[in-house]
C-alpha cells in the first residue's frame, strides 16, 4: 500500500507540475508554432540531445496521460522530418503507453478486481483468447482515446510484452499520418502554404484514416478466420436461416421481402418453441384455468359461485386447436407463398458458405449461400438427478402431447422450478384440479425480480392452491411401494413428495450441437459468441434468438431477426448494432407479473442511485369496479429526475399496461410527458398516469409553492 501512495504521490507532483508551471502551452498547436523556430535552433546545436529530452517528453506525456500527445506527433514531423520523426514518436508512444499501462496495473488493478470480479473474469477470458487483436484493433481505429485503452488494459490480464508490441504496430500508421502532417504543418510560411497539395493530402489522410484503418482490419480478420477455407465464385443463395422460430421466420420472411434468395431451414414444426410449446400452448391453458378460478369466486362479481365441471381432455383439445388457428400464419405454404424456399430436414454447415440438408426423404442437398443466420432456438434443462430418466417426467415442451391423452387433469403434479414457466405452469394446473406441489432451490420464487414482486407471486400461487417449497433442494427420484415420490431436502432434512407426474421447468438451453459450429471454431457456452451486430467469429455467419442471447423471449428474438437479416444482406454498406436498451418481458401468472427496465435488486447491484414511486391498483376505479385491486406500479427514476429506468408492473392485464412504459423509455420520454397525456376513463391504463402523479407529488418545488402561496393571498388583498 505504502509504494502505491508513494507513486500516486510521484504522478500527482509531476502532473500538478506541468500544469503549475504552464508547460502546457507549449503542447498546444499555437504554442508549438511560435516555439518551431527556438527548438529547431537548439536541435540544429545539440542534436542528440534534443532528441533525447523530446524523447523523454513524449514518453512522460504518454505515460501521465497528459493532453498534447497529438501536438508532439505533429511537433515531431516538424522538427524531425518524416522518417525521424516517425522512428522516435513510434517507440517513445509505445514505452510510455506501455509505462501508464503498468501503473494503471499496478495501483488500480486489484481494487477494481475486488469489486467487479466476475465482468473482470469475463473479459479476461475474452483477453487470452483474442487480447491482442481486440488491442490491435483498438490501435488501429481509435475508437477510444488512447489512454484510456492504456488504463483500462492494465486492469486486464493481458501481458506486458503483447501490450507494447501490438501497441507499436497498431500505432504505427496512425502515428505515420501525424508526423507526415506536422512535416507540411512546418512548411507554413503564407495564407498559399496552407492550400499546398501536399499539406491538403496530409489532412485528407487524417480525415479518411480511420476507415482505411478500419478496412484493414476487416480485411486482416477475413484472411484470419477464413484460412483454410475455398469462397465460392458463385452462391446458390444469398442467405440460409437454419430454424423454423420466430428468429428464423422473421429473418428469412424480411430477406424475401426485399427480393434476396432464401432457404429456411426446419427439421419439426414450424413456428418453433413458441407456437408449439411456449406461449402459445400455455397462454391458451392459463386463459382455461382463469375462467375456472373465477366461477369458483364468483361471488366477488354479485354471482353464485359454482364448481366448474370439466373434460380436462376437453381442455387440452382446445390447447390444440388453438395451436391449429395459429400455425397458418407460420406454415410451410405461407412462406413459400412469400417467396422463401423452405426446406424440411437437418442443416449442418460444413464450410463458411455451404450448407448440407439432409431432407425428411433422407436425401442429402447441398447449398451455397452468401451468408447464414443460426436461428436453431432452445430446449428445456434437465438436470442429471440420480432416477429421472424414470421418473416419467415431461417438460413445457412435451407436456402437451402427453397430457392431451388424460381423462383428468394430474391428481398429484410436481412443478420443478421457480422461474417465469413453473410459475405460470404450476398455477394453471392446481386451477383446473391438480394437487400441485412447486420445488424452488431459491429462498424464493421469481429470482430475478424484487423481493415484494416475488413475495406477490408466491401469494398468488398459495391462494390458487399451489404447494410453494421454497429453499428446498431435489436431490433424486425413487419408486417405492406406495408409489413414485421426489426426495428433496431442507436445511439437512430430507422429505417425500409423492407424485403422479412432474414438470421440469428450471430453464431453457440453447440448441448449439449437431449444426457444425464447433467444427467451424465458433465459440458458443451457453449461447453463441456474436459481436455487436450478431455475427459470430465468421463473419458471414450470424445468430438471432434464443441461440444468442442474452434474453430468451420470443419478441427479442423477433427484434434480433430484423438486425440479422438486415446485416447479412446489406452490412458491407451500413451495419446496425443490436438495440438491447428496452426490453419488456411479462410472466403470465394471475395477475400478471411485467417489466422493462432496472428494477430494485438490479440498481443495488450496480450501485445506481434511484428514486421509487408507487401506485396501488386498489386505488383506480376500474380495478375497483372489477374486483381486481390487487397489484401495483413500481417506477425508477434518477433521484429528482423524471427520466424512466425501469418499471415492474403487478396487475390484470399488465403485461398491455406495461406498453406505455416501454414506449416512453424507448423514445426518451419522462413521466411528466405521461402525466400531461389524456387517458380514458375508466380504464386500467390510467395506472400509469397516476403513478406519474405520485412523483410529480413527490417531487413538487416546495419553496416555489411557498411563493405561488404568499401571491395568491397577496391577490386576495
Amino acid at each position: 500500500m505504502f509504494k502505491k501512495i508513494a507513486l500516486l504521490a510521484v504522478i500527482g507532483a509531476a502532473i500538478f507540475g506541468f500544469f503549475h508551471f504552464g508547460l502546457n502551452s507549449y503542447l498546444t498547436l499555437e504554442g508549438m508554432k511560435s516555439s518551431l523556430n527556438t527548438f529547431q535552433s537548439e536541435i540544429e546545436s545539440n542534436p542528440f540531445v534534443s532528441i533525447g529530452v523530446f524523447f523523454a517528453i513524449y514518453v512522460a506525456v504518454t505515460a501521465l496521460s497528459l493532453p498534447g500527445a497529438a501536438i508532439l506527433t505533429l511537433a515531431a514531423g516538424a522538427l524531425f522530418g518524416l522518417v525521424q520523426g516517425l522512428i522516435i514518436v513510434s517507440f517513445a508512444s509505445s514505452i510510455g503507453a506501455t509505462l501508464a499501462f503498468l501503473v494503471s496495473r499496478f495501483i488500480l488493478r486489484d481494487t477494481v478486481r475486488n469489486k467487479f470480479k466476475e465482468k473482470l473474469k469475463k473479459i479476461d477470458e475474452g483477453v487470452e483468447k483474442q487480447g491482442a487483436f481486440y488491442l490491435f484493433t483498438l490501435r488501429l481505429v481509435p475508437v477510444f482515446p488512447f489512454f484510456l485503452i492504456n488504463l483500462l488494459m492494465g486492469l486486464t490480464a493481458l501481458r506486458t510484452w503483447t501490450f507494447y508490441w501490438v501497441s507499436q504496430l497498431g500505432m504505427l500508421a496512425g502515428t505515420a499520418v501525424y508526423v507526415n502532417a506536422g512535416t507540411q504543418l512546418a512548411q507554413i510560411d503564407s495564407l498559399s502554404g496552407i492550400v499546398s497539395p501536399s499539406l491538403i493530402l496530409s489532412f485528407v489522410l487524417l480525415g479518411i484514416f480511420p476507415w482505411i484503418a478500419k478496412g484493414i482490419v476487416a480485411l486482416i480478420n477475413r484472411r484470419r478466420v477464413y484460412k483454410g477455407y475455398n469462397k465460392p465464385k458463385r452462391f446458390d443463395r444469398n442467405l440460409v436461416v437454419i430454424g423454423a422460430g420466430a428468429g428464423g421466420l422473421v429473418t428469412s420472411y424480411i430477406a424475401a421481402a426485399v427480393k434476396a434468395k432464401v432457404t429456411l431451414v426446419e427439421a419439426g414444426e414450424m413456428g418453433g418453441d413458441c407456437l408449439n410449446y411456449g406461449c402459445v400452448p400455455s397462454k391458451a391453458i392459463i386463459k382455461t384455468a382463469k375462467v375456472a378460478n373465477q366461477m369458483r369466486n364468483a361471488e366477488n362479481y354479485g354471482l353464485h359461485a359454482v364448481e366448474p365441471t370439466m373434460s380436462f381432455k376437453t381442455v387440452m383439445a382446445r390447447v390444440h386447436e388453438v395451436i391449429a388457428a395459429i400455425a397458418p400464419n407460420d406454415s410451410v405454404e405461407r412462406y413459400t407463398s412469400l417467396g422463401v424456399d423452405v426446406v424440411k430436414g437437418y442443416a449442418k454447415i460444413v464450410d463458411p458458405w455451404t450448407v448440407e440438408i439432409k431432407t425428411e426423404s433422407g436425401d442429402v442437398q447441398t447449398l451455397t449461400t452468401k451468408n447464414i443466420v443460426v436461428a436453431t432456438g432452445a430446449a428445456p434443462f434437465v438436470p442429471e438427478l440420480p432416477g429421472i430418466e424414470d421418473s416419467s417426467y415431461v417438460t413445457s415442451d412435451t407436456l402437451w402431447e402427453k397430457f392431451a391423452t388424460f381423462e383428468d387433469a394430474p391428481k398429484k403434479l410436481i412443478v420443478l422450478g421457480g422461474g417465469p414457466i413453473g410459475c405460470e405452469l404450476a398455477q394453471a394446473f392446481s386451477r383446473l384440479g391438480s394437487s400441485v406441489t412447486q420445488v424452488e432451490l431459491a429462498p424464493r420464487l421469481m429470482g430475478r425480480e424484487d423481493a415484494d414482486v416475488a413475495e406477490y407471486a408466491e401469494s398468488v400461487l398459495r391462494d390458487s392452491g399451489v404447494n410453494v417449497m421454497t429453499s428446498h433442494k431435489a436431490l433424486r427420484f425413487e419408486q417405492t411401494q406406495e408409489g413414485r415420490v421426489l426426495i428433496v431436502e431442507k436445511e439437512g432434512q430430507e422429505h417425500a413428495i409423492a407424485y403422479d407426474e412432474v414438470i421440469v421447468a428450471v430453464g431453457r438451453k440453447a440448441r448449439l450441437n449437431g449444426f457444425g459450429l464447433e467444427e467451424l471454431g465458433i465459440q458458443f457456452d451457453r449461447t453463441i459468441e456474436t459481436d455487436e451486430y450478431l455475427q459470430t467469429l465468421m463473419p458471414n455467419i450470424y445468430a438471432a434468438g434464443d441461440v444468442a442471447g442474452p434474453y430468451q423471449f420470443t419478441h427479442v428474438a423477433a427484434h434480433q431477426a430484423w438486425y440479422a437479416a438486415v446485416n447479412a444482406l446489406f452490412g458491407s454498406f451500413k451495419k446496425f448494432k443490436v438495440d438491447y436498451r428496452v426490453i419488456p418481458w411479462t410472466t403470465f401468472i394471475d395477475p400478471e407479473v411485467a417489466r422493462v427496465g432496472l428494477n430494485e435488486r438490479e440498481a443495488k447491484e450496480q450501485n445506481i442511485d434511484v428514486e421509487v414511486t408507487r401506485y396501488d391498483f386498489a386505488e383506480l376505479d376500474r380495478a375497483v369496479a372489477e374486483s381486481a385491486r390487487k397489484g401495483f406500479i413500481k417506477v425508477l427514476t434518477p433521484p429528482g429526475k423524471d427520466t424512466i429506468l425501469g418499471v415492474t408492473v403487478v396487475s390484470e392485464h399488465a403485461g398491455d399496461l406495461l406498453a406505455e412504459f416501454v414506449i416512453a423509455m424507448k423514445h426518451g420520454l419522462g413521466l411528466n410527458k405521461i402525466l400531461g397525456t389524456i387517458h380514458a376513463y375508466p380504464t386500467w391504463a390510467e395506472g400509469a398516469k397516476y403513478a406519474a402523479g405520485n412523483w410529480k407529488r413527490a417531487n413538487a418545488p416546495e419553496k416555489l409553492l411557498e411563493y405561488v402561496e404568499k401571491f395568491h393571498t397577496w391577490r386576495r388583498g
